[in-house]
Parts: structure tokens; sequence; C-alpha cells
């Protein structure tokens, strides 16, 4: 039997409308999350972590013709400060609030949650769990 893999993200690959107009806000919301080093040019940009490769990172890709979906990203929070704390960094960036952060007990009784979308429209979410929250729906 072989070893359970700890890393269950590689990596996102995301479309944008317009690169010029996702860049900022992503420049602040990813290194916001640790996604500090940067590479790419033309119509592309990777943001990755910083530690020795294989790392987890985002492919952001213009594509003029994309149209976003109601598709959500999640991505983890250790706490609700970090919720918080993202909350504004995206507020700032320009990123286009929908909810919270707020305590979202329809999904599980802890479930503590930042729903936005980028300038493009892509949705994200940033989200953190008590303890014994399972997924929603299995709480």
């Amino acid at each position: 039997m072989s070893e359970v893999n700890s890393r269950r993200f590689d990596h996102i690959d995301l479309r944008v409308t317009s690169l010029a107009e996702a860049l900022p806000f992503y420049e602040n919301f990813l290194r916001a999350l640790g996604f500090t080093r940067i590479s790419g040019e033309g119509d592309w940009r990777t943001f990755s972590l910083a530690k020795p490769d294989p790392t987890e990172f985002v492919w952001i890709v213009e594509a003029p013709a994309h149209r976003p979906s109601d598709n959500r990203i999640a991505l983890w929070a250790d706490s609700r400060e970090e919720v918080k704390r993202i909350a504004k960094i995206v507020a700032d960036a320009g990123g286009r609030v929908l909810e919270g952060p707020e305590l979202c007990v329809d999904y599980s009784p802890n479930y503590y949650a930042f729903f936005f979308e980028d300038p493009c429209g892509n949705r994200w979410e940033i989200c953190c769990r008590g303890a014994g929250d399972g997924p929603a729906g299995f709480a």
C-alpha cells in the first residue's frame, strides 16, 4: 500500500477576461495567501507558494471570451480572524463582496466564510471550520 499524498491541491487554472484588470487584484489577494512567487509574461501569470518545487500554484490566463459561471473556488483559512483579514484585502483590492464574512450555520454549525468575485466575475470563498464540522450537508 502506498503512502497517502498530503498534497491535495496542485494548481488552479483560472481564466480572466482581462489580465490588465485582474492582475492588480490577484497580486494583492494571492500574496495575502502566501503565493508570493510570480512569473509569466504576455497574457498569463503564475502565482506560487514560496517553497521548494513542486508547490501549489494559481495560473491566470487572459481569455477575452471567458464567461464566469456559478462555480466557486473555496480556500481554507486557519481562523475567523484570517477570514476577516483576507476579506479586507479582497475588498480593498477591488473584489466584489457577495456575502460575509459571516457564520454560515446552514453549511455547518461553525462554518465561517467570506464569498466574493474577482474583477472578471470568477467566484471565490475563504472559509474556516470549527472542530467537528464536516463538509456542507454532512455536519
